[in-house]
């Protein structure tokens, strides 16, 4: 089912570590997030998560698990939530135009980037996930 209106957004864990995108432009108090990007016309959530991660940092991923939606409070989107692992290639800064950097992060630093929880079901995978 297509949703043009959300925005679906990447949670890639490999190797226990979170990979994190700073936005050159933050989004309220946002600016470190996951890879994440509006749902285009008729494509599902878990093919705008895999997209937008191609787009933005050239990493090629797959979608393992819907987490699960929510209007986002911050921002007041539609949020999807997809689990997704690393198939192929190195992250990077593939779109200069939309990020600053990219990091991998353990769950000390996840807290430095994100000082707040996760949504619920995000933050309980990530609890399962991270070292």
């Amino acid at each position: 089912m297509s949703d043009q209106s959300a925005i679906a957004a990447a949670v890639i864990v490999d190797d226990g570590r979170l990979l994190l995108v700073r936005r050159r432009l933050a989004e309220g108090s946002l600016s470190w997030q996951f890879p994440a990007g509006a749902v285009e016309l008729g494509e599902t959530g878990e093919q705008a998560a895999v997209r937008e991660t191609w787009e933005e940092t050239g990493l090629t991923v797959a979608p393992i698990r819907h987490l699960g939606e929510r209007i986002h409070p911050n921002t007041g989107r539609h949020m999807l939530y997809v689990a997704c692992e690393v198939i192929a290639g190195e992250a990077h800064v593939a779109d200069a135009d939309e990020l600053a950097e990219v990091e991998w992060c353990d769950r000390a630093r996840v807290g430095v980037h994100v000082p707040y929880p996760f949504y619920a079901p995000v933050q309980a995978y990530l609890d399962a996930a991270l070292i």
